[in-house]
């Protein structure tokens, strides 16, 4: 059976107009420039959506979040039409969350980006087994580390990558996602241990397993295309991001550095003719053991080339984490009195540093609103 072809453009376009993704939960700091998402396609190169300085916590209007050591946060994003990959979360202190080393350094756990969410129609094959259209929300966990002095502000950073089928191309990867959410560490139990970085694989297409679906790299920094920025031409969509990062058939596999890599029906995967990068498959292995090592910050090569992404010990202490010093003592409860919920409103003893900029922090995907088809 032949679908009429104006049937398949309309499918691709709608599968691929929303091709972006953005931590929902806890909410992210947002920009202005990027529509509140933060595309290394695109120009947005991280480690957050939008640096320090211009984060919504530095707002005296802007309520705070706390959360205790060892406390269960609960993380959210859409799929926003997109299949396939994997997600990073790692926390280092707010005066820290503008260098890439220190949230390499830092890593909480790696998870699969379908971790409970999939397709609206499980039946529509278009773009292949479970790849199809659909916005439903996908969750996971992690745990705030015991090592963290109280009343110390901290940064959860996410990232997203590895999603594939850029514009209904099923051979096709994304660039990466980044997105980070500021709070402050109050009470809870302690402990000098610094945690190892951990991996829950399983995904729509792989359920209670231990890999994930994804295209292109399972390395953080591969599909970030360096210093390079997409140079948009008028009535060209496509011209507005740097994607497709690479070109290669789906895979399965779990995260680089923390298991044995990956394996799929063509085990090649050739970079996209914008390519930043080529991953080299390996055997899959059911396991997933923690390594000792975590890739390091992306490199920015002012040529075509995939960034340096070294792999770095994981050697720093995160128990010198400095308290934060613009949050006034009394602004912020005793470890005695910390708030038992995830987030405690807090709009009259903030830091009273400014916010620097607007934000605009949306989770749904409006295609036309949009300047970037990603």
């Amino acid at each position: 059976m032949h679908l009429p072809s104006a049937l398949v453009a309309a499918s691709a376009l709608i599968a691929s107009c929303a091709g972006h993704s953005m931590l929902a939960k806890p909410a992210s700091r947002g920009n202005v420039e990027w529509w509140g998402t933060c595309a290394a396609g695109a120009g947005c190169k991280g480690p957050c959506d939008s640096p320090k300085a211009s984060s919504p916590f530095n707002s005296i209007y802007n309520p705070k979040t706390y959360v205790q050591r060892g406390q269960e946060l609960d993380v959210e994003w859409n799929r926003l039409n997109h299949p396939g990959g994997f997600v990073r979360l790692a926390m280092v202190p707010f005066d820290q969350s503008d260098d890439w080393a220190s949230f390499n350094d830092n890593i909480l756990k790696y998870t699969c980006y379908e971790t409970n969410c999939g397709p609206a129609n499980s039946s529509d094959t278009i773009f292949g087994h479970l790849n199809g259209p659909g916005s439903s929300p996908c969750t996971s966990t992690v745990t705030i580390p015991k090592n963290i002095p109280d009343n110390t502000a901290v940064t959860l950073q996410w990232i997203w990558y590895g999603g594939g089928i850029y514009y209904g191309q099923v051979d096709t990867s994304f660039g990466e996602y980044y997105g980070c959410s500021d709070m402050i560490v109050v009470g809870g139990p302690t402990s000098d241990e610094k945690p190892a970085p951990v991996f829950q694989g399983g995904d729509i297409t792989y359920p209670n397993s231990g890999v994930c679906k994804y295209w292109g790299s399972n390395k953080v920094g591969d599909c970030n295309f360096g210093d390079r920025k997409p140079s948009p031409v008028d009535g060209d969509l496509l011209s507005q991001s740097l994607e497709p990062c690479m070109r290669g058939p789906e895979q399965k596999g779990t995260p680089f550095g923390m298991g044995s890599g990956s394996s799929s029906p063509d085990t090649s995967s050739e970079p996209a003719s914008d390519s930043a990068a080529q991953d080299s498959s390996v055997a899959e292995s059911p396991a997933a053991p923690v390594a000792s090592e975590t890739p390091a910050a992306p490199e920015t090569p002012a040529t075509p080339v995939a960034p340096a992404t070294s792999e770095v010990p994981v050697t720093s202490d995160y128990s010198v984490v400095p308290e934060v010093t613009n949050v006034p003592e009394a602004s912020v409860p005793e470890a005695t009195n910390a708030p038992a919920v995830t987030s405690v409103p807090e709009t009259t003893n903030a830091p009273v540093t400014p916010a620097t900029s607007d934000y605009v922090v949306s989770s749904e995907s409006k295609c036309l609103a949009r300047p970037s088809p990603i």
